[in-house]
């Protein structure tokens, strides 16, 4: 479960103040797939940056199953987002240096897995979103549907019981967006996890079982879809 309650969040843009979040109030069901509409600038990247501990609330109480994040110091809000959460960025983020198969295994790597361990579980997640023969490539050599399947199995490598996802179809064609959320559902029911997909498309809607439109900060509507 997640709780939200009367949260805040600003951002200092030269001399002037920006309320990104404006007193927010949420409840998340575990294991359900949540869509989050609305235009740029309403603050749905910033809720999915304080979701999963990129960045700490400046005002109000957010509560992740057992981790109040609010409470928590440096230390402790590394080890939510290495154990509990995946993120799946927009503009991807892979390392530039790295292989597909090395990027996926980089989640790992924090967490000091064994490398014939974290070789294997990786190998076994680009075989599942289909991109076992392009393990070995690096990403200026993977077209942009490549790019965000690795950046998927980037994110699900841990196993996370939180998958937050920021416009994971923005940069890609049609095609290839019904793809990648044909992928990410079928993650989603194999694993049980809780996603929250922060989108434009409002087609996405059919496949979440709650859906959140911000405007200006706020939540203007928060309803089963």
């Amino acid at each position: 479960m997640i709780t939200v309650s009367g949260v805040s969040h600003t951002y200092r843009v030269g001399p002037q103040p920006v309320r990104a979040i404006d007193d927010i109030d949420l409840t998340v069901a575990d294991g359900t797939v949540v869509c989050l509409f609305g235009p740029s600038g309403s603050g749905k990247s910033t809720l999915l940056h304080l979701l999963g501990g990129i960045e700490r609330c400046q005002v109000g109480e957010i509560i992740v199953d057992e981790w109040r994040l609010n409470t928590l110091d440096a230390r402790a809000l590394a080890r939510y987002r290495r154990q509990h959460v995946g993120f799946i960025f927009q503009a991807f983020h892979l390392l530039p240096a790295l292989t597909a198969l090395e990027n996926v295994e980089v989640p790992l790597v924090l967490a000091g897995v064994r490398p014939a361990e974290r070789r294997r579980r990786a190998q076994a997640l680009l075989e599942r979103v289909g991109l076992a023969e392009r393990a070995h490539h690096r990403p200026d050599q993977l077209s942009g549907g490549e790019q965000q399947r690795v950046a998927i199995a980037r994110a699900l490598i841990g196993e996370p019981r939180l998958l937050l996802a920021d416009e994971p179809t923005g940069n890609l064609d049609s095609a290839t967006g019904e793809r990648i959320v044909a992928l990410l559902l079928a993650e989603q029911r194999a694993r049980g996890c809780t996603v929250i997909i922060a989108t434009h498309n409002e087609t996405l809607a059919q496949h979440a079982q709650q859906c959140v439109r911000l405007h200006d900060g706020r939540v203007v509507a928060a309803v089963p879809s």
